[in-house]
């Protein structure tokens, strides 16, 4: 058996949703299992929904289901031509009034909770899978819909919902691995339900996670993740092309990728394949002649070639200076607790003469942490930064002096060595992340090793040639670049 996840940009229409039947239908005789997340931006449109209603305001709320109605409503009908009605009212319809109601409880003053918001987005993956499995059996295949809430079993952390994973698992075989001998099941990802069966979700990027526990419930051979780009690029699409496809990946590679901001994969959803060996397979639904890229446990390349440059804006750089070096280890402890509890991740981390620097997201509640630190510690915070990693498998002392030969003319504000070997980090202002990428990915990939990279037969007469992606980052202007708590 093998898992097939596809994201909500390969599903974003009726031809998208034919097109991945098309390719469930190709892999058959595997017994495939889908895992299908929201079509297009509907969960967007959930989600301010929810926030309108919450706020009082009916109509804004009303407008923003009546367009998830008619989209969902148009690309059905595309879909299923003239079976298209009778399940439009009686699958479709009840989903949509269920929402509606609970809507109007929000409006009516229902406070607004994680639980509600759970409720609210879990509308998107539980319409798209009805519809998908529809369409499916529209196309001959024989599909039966199942309801993640059923098998996917969390605490009660709303809004980012941790699985009890051997429950989950019992559940995924005695249910799904049953009915996959002799049907495609198809399941919305994103969502699970606590012991009691309440709704949760399992944050931004769930269904990475759902596809990777089903595979490991039901012990699949494979799990393909089918999305909009042809594989994990060197370097992110939205900020710069020119990348090339990584062929394969080690699960810590990848997983050190999708926490310094790749988006191709959930951090968490690596852990479920790695424990049982399971391949991850990263394809482009829109060209699936492409091979894509794999992750596995043991990749045959030589250690210490840098697979991919990453980056997230919006960072800060947080400079503790302390009196007394010997309280700096109780106070770093306590400020990582701190961001651990607001889920906030701390890296990269420069020690320095007399106390330690990090980057950190700059969001609206840093001041109110970092003022919960010790008065005796004096506290700097530089705003308006990025972060830059390189990541590969052992890369070391070669590449940093490499990286900061390229970095000369760009104001590095911290550089950390990750303690695994897998990733170097480099704090800068975000005014340069766009020079910075291109310099660090001209000089790592000017001449890339074809056994690690699909590089096309024009890339070395473009070699180290880059532009921005259309979609480059936005940047925005903060206030004050430094100040002090």
């Amino acid at each position: 058996m093998i898992v097939m996840k596809f994201g909500g940009s390969s599903l974003e229409s009726a031809n998208a949703i034919l097109r991945a039947g098309s390719l469930v239908q190709e892999q058959l005789h595997r017994k495939p299992v889908v895992v299908v997340s929201a079509m297009g931006k509907t969960t967007d449109l959930l989600l301010d929904a929810a926030r309108y209603a919450a706020r009082g305001n009916s109509y804004s709320a009303g407008r923003q289901i009546e367009a998830l109605r008619r989209s969902h409503f148009h690309e059905t009908r595309e879909a299923l031509g003239q079976r298209a009605e009778p399940f439009l009212r009686d699958s479709i319809a009840p989903l949509l009034r269920d929402l509606q109601v609970l809507l109007v409880e929000l409006s009516e003053g229902r406070t607004f909770t994680p639980e509600i918001q759970d409720q609210v987005l879990s509308f998107g993956e539980r319409l798209s899978s009805l519809i998908v499995a529809e369409a499916f059996r529209h196309m001959g295949l024989p599909a039966a819909q199942v309801d993640a809430r059923k098998v996917i079993v969390t605490n009660g952390e709303f809004t980012r919902a941790t699985p009890w994973y051997w429950d989950t698992y019992a559940r995924l075989r005695r249910t799904v691995g049953l009915l996959a001998r002799d049907r495609v099941v198809v399941m919305g990802g994103f969502m699970g339900a606590t012991r009691e069966g309440v709704t949760t979700t399992l944050g931004r990027g769930g269904s990475d996670l759902t596809a990777a526990l089903v595979g490991a419930g039901i012990s699949a051979d494979e799990i393909q993740v089918w999305t909009d780009v042809d594989g994990m690029l060197s370097c992110d699409p939205r900020t710069l092309s020119g990348g090339f496809r990584i062929r394969e990946i080690s699960y810590q590679e990848a997983q050190e990728m999708a926490r310094f901001g790749a988006q191709v994969l959930q951090p968490a959803s690596i852990a479920p394949a790695l424990r049982q060996r399971i391949p991850i397979v990263i394809r482009n639904s829109r060209r699936p002649e492409v091979e894509g890229t794999r992750v596995v446990s043991n990749v045959q390349t030589a250690p210490g070639i840098v697979k991919c440059v990453t980056s997230k804006a919006g960072m800060a750089v947080v400079h503790l200076r302390v009196a007394n070096p010997g309280t700096l280890s109780s106070i770093t402890d306590g400020l990582a607790e701190l961001f651990a509890q607001e889920h906030i991740s701390v890296d990269p981390i420069q020690a320095r003469e007399q106390g330690i620097s990090f980057a950190v997201e700059n969001w609206r509640g840093l001041s109110a942490v970092l003022r919960k630190v010790d008065e005796s510690v004096d506290i700097t915070v530089e705003e308006d930064r990025a972060a830059i990693w390189l990541v590969g498998g052992g890369i070391g002392a070669s590449a940093l002096a490499r990286a900061s030969i390229a970095l000369r003319n760009i104001d590095v504000r911290l550089t950390s060595q990750g303690s695994s070997s897998l990733s170097l980090g480099f704090a800068i202002r975000e005014a340069d992340l766009q020079p910075a990428m291109e310099a660090l990915h001209r000089e790592f990939f000017a001449a890339p090793d074809r056994d690690v990279f699909a590089v096309p037969e024009l890339a070395p007469s473009r070699a180290g040639q880059f532009t921005p992606a259309t979609d480059r980052i936005r940047l925005s202007n903060r206030g004050p670049a430094w100040r002090t708590l």
